[in-house]
C-alpha cells in the first residue's frame, strides 16, 4: 500500500503536502544561512567562531529550551492550529533578522526565530503518525524530512544568486514570505486527525502526566535514549557539512560564492531528496517482512555515506566538467553519492521512534529528540567546525576548514555503533499501546 492509497486518502495526503511545504519554507531560513556566512562575516567583521555561533548555538540553545514545552503543547492541543500560528510568527521573526543593524541584534533575532520554530517538527511528525499506519509511515516521514533538502536546493543555489546580487538582508526578506501562505491554508483547510487511530487507542488516557513526568518516563526507556543519541550524532555531522560545504568549496576548490552555492544546493539537495524518499519507500517494503530493516536501512546507508564523505573531503582540486560558466570539481561526484545515502537514517529512525512511545507522548518524545539533534547538529556541528578551523589555521593555512570537516565527520562512527547495539537488542520490536 502506498501513501496515496492509505486510509484517509486525499485529505491525509493534502495535509501532508501542507506540512512538507511549511517545513521546507521554514527550513529555508536555516539553509540560506550557509551562503550568508561570508557576506555577514565581512559586513560585521567577525570570526569563523562567531559565525558558527550565529548559524548554530545561538539558534539551537533557545530552540532546545523551548523544545519540551512546545512538544507538550502539541500533545495537549490542536496540532494544526499550533502549526498555523507558529508559521505566521516565524515569518515576522525572520523579517527582523533582515532589519538587524548589528551582529548582536542579528543573534537576538535568530533566537526569536528559534522560539517560533520549536513546535514545528514535533507537531508535524505527531500528525503524520496519525495520518498513516506504521507500514506506510517511513515513506510519509521521508517526504516530510526531504523538505530540508528541497530547501537546500533553493537556499544554496537561488539564495546564493539573490545574496550575491542584492545582499544578505534580501535573503531574509524573501524567505519570510512563503510561510504566511502555509499558515493561512492550515488555518482554513487543516483538520485535526484522531490521535492513536492506528495504535488501537480510542480515547485519551485517564491519567495525565505533566511535562517532567512524561520526560522522565521517556528518558527511562533505554531503546529510545540510544535511538535519540544516534540521531543527534548523525545531525552533528550533517549540519556541520550543510553549513560549511559552500565555504569549503570556495576555500578549497577556488569556486565563486554563486557557483559554490549552486553546486552545494543542487547536487547535495537533489541527491539527498531522492535518497531520503527512496529509503522511506524501501524501508516500508522491507519492514513488512522484518521490522529489523528499520535499523538495517540506516546502518547500510550511513556506512556508505561515511566512506563517500571522507573521499569528498580529501579529494584534491580538479575540474571534472564545465557547464556554461559553472565549474564542477571532480570531488562533486563523491558529494552526490554521499548525498544520496546520507538521509537513509531519517525515515526509518523516526518511524521506529513513533512506535516506541505512546500516541499521547509522541510530540513530547519527538521534541526531546529534536532538542538533542538541534543542540548537537545546529548548535555544536557548525560551531565545532568553525572552532577547529580557527585552531588549525596556523598549521593548515587555507586548508584548515578541510581538515576540520574531516575530524568532525569521523564522529559518524559513534551512531553506527549505537544502531548496531539497538539491532542486537531487537529494539525494532516496539511495544503496543492499545491498553493505554
Amino acid at each position: 500500500m502506498s501513501v496515496v492509497e492509505d486510509r484517509g486518502g486525499k485529505s491525509s495526503n493534502a495535509l501532508l503536502a501542507l506540512l512538507v511545504g511549511g517545513y521546507a519554507s521554514i527550513f529555508l531560513g536555516r539553509q540560506i544561512m550557509a551562503v550568508m556566512i561570508e557576506p555577514i562575516k565581512l559586513d560585521f567583521g567577525v570570526s569563523d567562531t562567531a559565525m558558527g555561533l550565529i548559524s548554530g548555538l545561538a539558534f539551537a540553545g533557545i530552540y532546545a529550551l523551548m523544545g519540551l514545552p512546545a512538544g507538550r503543547l502539541a500533545d495537549r492541543h490542536s496540532r494544526v492550529r499550533l502549526l498555523a500560528l507558529c508559521t505566521a510568527l516565524w515569518s515576522l521573526a525572520t523579517l527582523l533578522c533582515g532589519f538587524a543593524v548589528s551582529f548582536y541584534l542579528l543573534v537576538i533575532a535568530r533566537m526569536l526565530v528559534a522560539i517560533t520554530e520549536a513546535p514545528v517538527t514535533p507537531a508535524s511528525l505527531s500528525l503524520i503518525a496519525d495520518l498513516y499506519p506504521p507500514r506506510n509511515r517511513s515513506l510519509a516521514i521521508s517526504f516530510f524530512t526531504a523538505a530540508p533538502t528541497i530547501s537546500a536546493i533553493v537556499g544554496l543555489s537561488l539564495g546564493a544568486w539573490v545574496i550575491d546580487q542584492y545582499g544578505w538582508r534580501s535573503g531574509f526578506y524573501i524567505v519570510a514570505t512563503p510561510p504566511l501562505l502555509v499558515s493561512m491554508l492550515l488555518a482554513m483547510l487543516g483538520r485535526e486527525p484522531h490521535r492513536g487511530r492506528y495504535d488501537g487507542v480510542q480515547q485519551r488516557p485517564a491519567a495525565k502526566q505533566n511535562l517532567w513526568q512524561s520526560a522522565r518516563q521517556l528518558l527511562g526507556n533505554p531503546h529510545y535514549c540510544k535511538l535519540v543519541a544516534a540521531c543527534a550524532l548523525f545531525s552533528f555531522s550533517g549540519f556541520a557539512f550543510a553549513m560549511w560545504n559552500t565555504t569549503f568549496l570556495i576555500r578549497s576548490h577556488d569556486l565563486s560564492l554563486q557557483n559554490a552555492g549552486i553546486l552545494a544546493g543542487v547536487v547535495t539537495g537533489i541527491s539527498a531528496a531522492l535518497g531520503g524518499v527512496f529509503s522511506g519507500w524501501l524501508t516500508d517494503r522491507l519492514s513488512v517482512q522484518s521490522q529489523a530493516w528499520l535499523l538495517g536501512i540506516p546502518l547500510v546507508g550511513q556506512s556508505i555515506a561515511l566512506i563517500c564523505l571522507l573521499l569528498y573531503i580529501l579529494w584534491p582540486q580538479g575540474i571534472a566538467l564545465q557547464i556554461g560558466s559553472l565549474q564542477v570539481p571532480t570531488a562533486m561526484y563523491w558529494c552526490a553519492l554521499m548525498g544520496f545515502f546520507t538521509m537513509w537514517w531519517v525515515g526509518p529512525c523516526f518511524n521506529l521512534l513513533t512506535q516506541l512511545v505512546s500516541p499521547w507522548q509522541r510530540a513530547t518524545a519527538i521534541a526531546l529528540q529534536t532538542i538533542c539533534t538541534t543542540l548537537a547538529g545546529v548548535g555544536l556541528g557548525p560551531l565545532v567546525t568553525g572552532v577547529l578551523s580557527d585552531l588549525l589555521l596556523p598549521w593548515s593555512g587555507n586548508e584548515s576548514l578541510r581538515h576540520a570537516l574531516l575530524l568532525v565527520h569521523l564522529s559518524l562512527l559513534l551512531p553506527l555503533i549505537l544502531l548496531v547495539q539497538l539491532y542486537r537488542q531487537q529494539a525494532f520490536a516496539p511495544p503496543h499501546f492499545a491498553e493505554q
